[in-house]
């Protein structure tokens, strides 16, 4: 079974530490047994996260807040126009915490799909790509941390976030690549609430398939 919760979108968007607060609180539910999986969707109000592996070369030199947060993976931005989910999921054993990424990257390659967006992995690089000719952009982010056999933290699709926010920073602590959006690629306006019924299928399909304890 995997609990889909809408924490907000839009003019609802959420502050980054409440909604990490909520995420520990519904953690400890799913150790203990007392709640299901759950997936959290969200826009967050515009914030900076720095994963456990960020550089001080790769924060903004401007003086904008970051965030330091547990989960892995280094600096990233999220806000408006970017759907945010966070599955807090427990794992079977024995656990493969890589082969849950690409799980996550493969549902997320699929969602993009049906907004007419391939999507691709790229070797060596977490999230999901897309081939630019001469480089490859990212369309989604993945930074997680497993904590007694249960996910926290989750992915981060662009769908039609403006990219100004990321030139303040290496995101991803990536130099060599840019960020994109599914609205850019498609030609189309895709907002996260657009995006939010296709993750919300796909996951739930996944997760009650019995893939995932």
């Amino acid at each position: 079974m995997l609990d889909v919760v809408i924490l907000g979108l839009g003019d609802d968007a959420v502050p980054y530490r409440e909604a990490w607060e909520k995420q520990r609180e519904i953690h400890k539910q799913v150790v203990s047994g007392e709640r299901p999986n759950t997936l959290l969707l969200l826009e967050h109000q515009s914030v900076y996260t720095a994963g456990k592996r960020t550089e001080d070369s790769e924060r903004p030199v401007d003086g904008t807040e970051v965030i330091d947060v547990d989960r892995g993976g280094k600096i990233t931005w999220h806000g408006p126009g970017q759907l945010v989910g966070y599955p807090i999921t427990k794992l079977q054993e024995p656990m493969d915490v890589v082969a849950y990424v690409r799980t996550i990257e493969g549902l997320l390659i699929d969602a993009a799909a049906e907004f007419g967006v391939t999507g691709e992995r790229v070797e060596g690089r977490s999230g999901v790509w897309v081939n630019r000719g001469l480089n490859y952009d990212k369309v989604a982010a993945i930074g997680i941390r497993i904590s007694e056999g249960v996910s926290m933290h989750g992915f981060a699709i662009n769908c039609n976030n403006s990219l100004q926010a990321y030139e303040n920073i290496v995101a991803c602590g990536i130099r060599d690549a840019g960020a994109t959006t599914l609205s850019q690629i498609s030609g189309t306006n895709i907002t996260p609430g657009d995006v939010v019924p296709v993750v919300t299928r796909l996951f739930t399909h996944y997760f009650e398939d019995a893939h995932v304890s």
